[in-house]
């Protein structure tokens, strides 16, 4: 009778423990507007691997706070995956601000980093927000080789103009039409480069830069392969790029208080510098995974 009794006792302590332990915990009862144990939140990225490597940090951040996350990463372009965020099929990105205004709004003047980030928030549809932007930047730019620059004695897109004739182009397609793309460099610069060349971003920009297939590349300031290859970045001095600060793009309803400070916080922690180290890791010998390196970041700054 006794070993009956003891049973029972052990096997009752045994749920209350487990339930004390469901209510201490403030995720398990969570049931605010998006980000609680009850809402999963879509996370995606472009088709590059800095928006790959911050989807993933984003989607670790949040997952650290209690949010449970379906990732769907390489979606491809804005113009492909912006469809998704409108329809609520993805809920977060990581953008950068002044190509993202411009998207909404192709005529937008704005070009600082403040005055991008407030006609942004006023150009977005009703049904997205942008959460605080990061220090961090990361431009399209205009790149050549050493061997070119030396050639031509350039330091800026003004200095390639008299040669844009000559030059073969490389970059994504959607440059073609995009308002900063090869249209702003017509207008902004009167430059009409002899052809273009539709690549991905990335390596193979990369390779067709350097093995002279095109003589000039749209190729992210933060890309490792610039420093690693000893590339040029020419100078914009008439602002056709505007200010990119890096930042998470959400549908509204999902943008909880769990999850905007989990993001934000993110954001307070990443800069230029940092985003360079990050890229240049994802290119260290040993190919690591973007969650690994994301993990390994998030993990060094306490989140």
């Amino acid at each position: 009778m006794k070993r009956v009794i003891a049973g029972v006792a052990t096997a009752l302590a045994a749920t209350l423990a487990v339930s004390a332990c469901g209510s201490s915990d403030p995720l398990a009862n969570d049931s605010g507007d998006g980000g609680g144990s009850g809402e999963t939140i879509v996370v995606g990225s472009a088709n590059f691997p800095e928006s790959q490597l911050l989807a993933e940090i984003y989607a670790q951040a949040l997952e650290a706070k209690g949010v449970t996350v379906d990732r769907q990463l390489d979606l491809g372009s804005r113009e492909k995956y912006m469809d998704g965020l409108k329809d609520g099929s993805i809920d977060l990105i990581p953008e950068y601000s002044g190509v993202l205004l411009q998207f909404f709004n192709k005529e937008a003047p704005e070009v600082e980093s403040e005055e991008v980030y407030t006609a942004l928030q006023a150009a977005l549809p009703e049904n997205l927000t942008v959460l605080d932007k990061a220090a961090a930047e990361d431009k399209d730019a205009i790149v050549v080789t050493k061997e070119t620059a030396d050639k031509w004695s350039l330091k800026s897109i003004e200095d390639l103009v008299p040669h844009c004739k000559d030059v073969v182009f490389g970059g994504p397609p959607e440059i073609q039409q995009r308002p900063d793309g090869i249209p702003g460099f017509q207008k902004v610069y009167g430059c009409t480069f002899k052809s273009f060349s539709a690549l991905e971003p990335g390596a193979i920009t990369t390779k067709a830069l350097l093995d002279g297939t095109v003589q000039a590349a749209d190729i992210f300031t933060t890309d490792a392969s610039i420093e690693a290859n000893d590339l040029v970045v020419l100078e914009d001095p008439k602002n056709n790029f505007a200010a990119q600060n890096v930042l998470p793009l959400i549908n509204k309803d999902k943008a909880s208080d769990q999850v905007k400070d989990a993001l934000n916080a993110v954001s307070a922690k990443l800069d230029t510098k940092t985003l360079l180290e990050l890229n240049a890791a994802l290119n260290a010998p040993d190919k690591p995974e973007y969650a690994d390196v994301a993990k390994e970041w998030l993990e060094k700054i306490g989140l």
